[in-house]
């Protein structure tokens, strides 16, 4: 039984658009990870970045279940004392949905140095329209 390991020069790297509309925001982030990181593909193969493009549209529409708009914060600390910063979702929703996508999708990523790589494929849109159709991307439709 052999094992096929794909290389870096072999990647063939597609180009998908998802809908985030009236979808929940973890399900639509959880479904670009594993685009991004090539883990629908046949020949996916863990050490290597083998994923595709993905441009998700509609992040604004994108809907946070149960009672995570009022209870979940996106934080950040400058490193000086006092420095913490809260926003709560539903403002974070209403200012930079792209910031919040972007944010899932990137926690459900492993955390090595294909992150990087693999996040700079992530384009994030909060409306319909993307400035990414000379590159002919295929709606990604569940089957």
């Amino acid at each position: 039984m052999s094992t096929t390991m794909v290389k870096k020069q072999d990647v063939v790297r597609k180009w998908y658009v998802l809908d985030a509309a009236g979808k929940p925001l973890g399900k639509t982030a959880a479904l670009a990870a594993d685009l991004l990181r090539g883990k629908r593909k046949v020949d996916y193969t863990p050490n290597a970045d083998n994923g595709d493009f993905v441009i998700v549209v509609n992040c604004k529409d994108a809907v946070l279940t149960g009672k995570k708009l009022q209870q979940k914060f996106y934080r950040t600390h400058s490193g000086y004392a006092g420095g913490l910063k809260e926003t709560r979702y539903d403002r974070l929703m209403a200012t930079r949905p792209t910031l919040a996508m972007t944010l899932a999708v990137r926690g459900m990523l492993a955390k090595n140095p294909t992150q990087a790589a693999q996040l700079k494929r992530l384009k994030v849109f909060a409306g319909p329209e993307h400035k990414h159709a000379a590159q002919k991307p295929e709606a990604w439709t569940e089957a």
